[in-house]
């Protein structure tokens, strides 16, 4: 089958443990013009905010209240501060230190996940977070979307794939755990390069690894441009993305853990796809096709 997240997390913790999403208020080089403005093409942050991800509240504020959610289904529950909106490591040191080391002094808190850009890891940082390594439970994922600068530069990405492989190697030299984070149906990209793209992360030290299927989010620059250009996108029926997955994962490394292949946006921000499918029912529709294809 595959390595999915949530056992190799308890296996890693020795109980079991949920992601609580913060925006922690910070923004993005590829926004506030220092790589670039505008953005990614497809990104709209609205997507992934949690109702209580919201910037006038503390860190500490944020993470209470996404355990009060969980609490009352799962009382004995442990959580990771899943610092996610935008880019968490863009900021002066000592902002991204005290708001690291907020969320950890909240109870229950066991360890970290930290989203960012491969181009916001400065040397520093780095060293902070090695030694943030030895006293917590630590994940740093990357974006990396695509593995092709062409696409990249299409989509104003603001680096190229080499920012991304030097990034990873960095930090996993240090001994921390790295995700990352693809887009499968990004436009110009056929079939064949996606299922290439299995091959080339499976060479890099990447812990964990996300896989989305592209969502056209309405009022992005994307949308406009499958609007103008439908022919350069490939799009999936659920069936036809879960063929895509079942083979993305006969093409990468053994060990290499799957911590999900969809996204769901908000329906009243989604163009399209609109699968009308929950996580776990596609979950189950790749496990199903992975035993099919042992037949």
């Amino acid at each position: 089958m595959y390595n999915d997240f949530g056992t190799w997390l308890t296996g890693q913790l020795g109980f079991k443990a949920q992601k609580i999403s913060i925006n922690a208020g910070f923004t993005c080089p590829n926004r506030d013009g220092r790589v670039g403005t505008g953005g990614c093409t497809y990104c709209n942050n609205q997507t992934f905010n949690p109702d209580y991800c919201q910037t006038d509240k503390s860190v500490r504020q944020q993470l209470e209240e996404g355990k009060l959610f969980f609490a009352r289904k799962y009382p004995e529950m442990k959580y990771l501060a899943y610092f996610q909106a935008y880019t968490n490591t863009y900021g002066e040191l000592d902002e991204l230190k005290r708001k690291y080391e907020e969320a950890l002094r909240v109870d229950d808190v066991v360890g970290l996940v930290i989203g960012t850009r491969p181009d916001c890891m400065p040397d520093a940082l780095l060293d902070y977070l090695t030694e943030l390594n030895r006293r917590t439970f630590l994940i740093v994922e990357y974006g990396i979307e695509s593995i092709y600068d062409r696409t990249l530069q299409r989509i104003n990405r603001g680096h190229d794939y080499a920012c991304t492989r030097q990034a990873i190697e960095a930090t996993a030299a240090r001994g921390i755990r790295v995700g990352g984070h693809i887009i499968l149906g990004l436009p110009g990209e056929s079939r064949e390069e996606m299922i290439h793209e299995a091959e080339v992360l499976s060479q890099l030290p990447l812990t964990t690894l996300k896989l989305h299927q592209l969502q056209l989010i309405k009022g992005t620059r994307m949308a406009d441009e499958y609007a103008a250009h439908p022919e350069d996108f490939l799009r999936f029926t659920p069936e036809e993305y879960a063929d895509l997955v079942v083979e993305f994962i006969h093409h990468s490394r053994p060990d290499l853990v799957f911590e999900r292949f969809v996204s769901q946006s908000p329906a009243s921000l989604l163009a399209q796809p609109g699968w009308g499918l929950k996580n776990y029912e596609f979950v189950e529709l790749v496990r199903k096709r992975l035993l099919d294809s042992k037949l």
